[in-house]
């Protein structure tokens, strides 16, 4: 059929196209590597066990509450801000404005950076800040157990390092506050009418109970293939469709659920296993609501703090805002929330927003 050799050349040159389109529904999807080593593995069950021998609880007599083991009205309840990042902390500028005008006593902010990223902007000696407290860190890969790695070394190593961390804030370098220190705080430990959603905290005007802001997402289009990205049975026993869950990795969490997540050992055997699916998979964004609404259902809002704009999503990431579109307009919109009395903080922002945004900081994102 092909005795001319320039009908064979034609008819090889005339397949490579129909095999580019019909290969990736022939071929099955490259799964993908854990960029976890032995040794980081190993790294990081020590300094899990170590915050959990030193977590014990203060004694009741003085902390009452079994939510942090601290009494509400404790002056010395302090905020842990996690910063999570694979670049430059591009907004150390509005964070160190927004901590100037805090008591040191009321917070501790720490930062896990991949190793291979120049923090220039944080180190400088113009915008360094003291309080910013580097932990040990390893390298991170979008779409990978190795943000959920690092976001249980970032609470492990801030329960470890201050009793008196309460709740955990887990950000990157493209959130933004919405609000002051003062009015973040007096949410989330004083107001007892904070969180919309809980009619028992505002039934008697009083805080009867504390929960943790984490989005926790039971259906959606994707969701089936979201759970089957490692394979069709992969998740069982431990997590059977019915109880996977899907939400942010940007996050609040009680020192409680804090401690929940670092002592975890049973689903992280499943969440570090290699996905079939790239196109599905985001493990960090599948773990966090997964293990703290099977563990406390209860004890979680199932809605963040952090706006973010899914409108016009691309290839993963939310709509990132430009420059141009920072304003007062903006700042009061992205606070509204239909769950608690305000959103807190927002992303996502490219490093071009800092200007704009210092030129509104004390005006209208700090002025409450």
């Amino acid at each position: 059929m092909f005795s001319n050799p320039y009908l064979l050349t034609f008819s090889l040159l005339l397949s490579l196209p129909i095999l580019f389109f019909l290969a990736p529904a022939i071929l099955p999807p490259h799964p993908s590597p854990i960029p976890i080593s032995p040794t980081d593995e190993l790294d990081d069950i020590n300094l899990f066990n170590t915050a959990i021998s030193h977590s014990t609880p203060p004694s009741s007599s003085s902390h009452p509450s079994k939510f942090f083991h601290l009494s509400s009205k404790n002056p010395t309840f302090k905020i842990a801000f996690l910063f999570l990042t694979n670049t430059d902390l591009h907004f150390t500028p509005l964070w160190n404005l927004f901590f100037q005008t805090t008591p040191s006593k009321l917070f501790n902010v720490y930062v896990h950076s991949d190793p291979r990223v120049n923090l220039t902007l944080l180190r400088s000696s113009n915008n360094y800040n003291p309080i910013f407290k580097f932990i040990s860190s390893k390298k991170t890969y979008r779409a990978s157990p190795t943000l959920i790695s690092a976001t249980r070394r970032l609470l492990a190593s801030a329960i470890l390092d201050d009793a008196s961390n309460a709740y955990f804030i887990v950000l990157s370098q493209y959130c933004i506050p919405l609000h002051s220190f003062d009015y973040i705080y007096k949410s989330l430990f004083l107001s007892p009418t904070f969180d919309l959603t809980d009619s028992e905290s505002t039934q008697f005007g009083v805080r009867l109970k504390y929960k943790s802001f984490i989005e926790i997402i039971n259906n959606g289009p994707r969701l089936w293939k979201r759970y089957t990205a490692r394979g069709r049975y992969a998740m069982m026993p431990e997590v059977p469709f019915e109880k996977f869950r899907v939400g942010s990795q940007f996050f609040t969490l009680t020192r409680k659920h804090a401690l929940v997540v670092v002592k975890d050992r049973t689903l992280w055997r499943k969440f570090k296993v290699p996905c079939y699916r790239d196109d599905e998979c985001y493990p960090e964004e599948h773990y966090f609501p997964t293990l703290l609404s099977m563990e406390d259902s209860d004890g979680v809002t199932g809605y963040t703090l952090t706006n973010v704009n899914w409108t016009g999503t691309v290839n993963g990431h939310p709509h990132t805002y430009q420059p141009e579109e920072v304003s007062p307009e903006l700042i009061l919109r992205l606070r509204k929330s239909t769950n608690s009395e305000s959103f807190l903080f927002a992303r996502k922002f490219v490093p071009d927003c800092l200007e704009p945004l210092m030129g509104i900081a004390k005006s209208v994102i700090f002025k409450d």
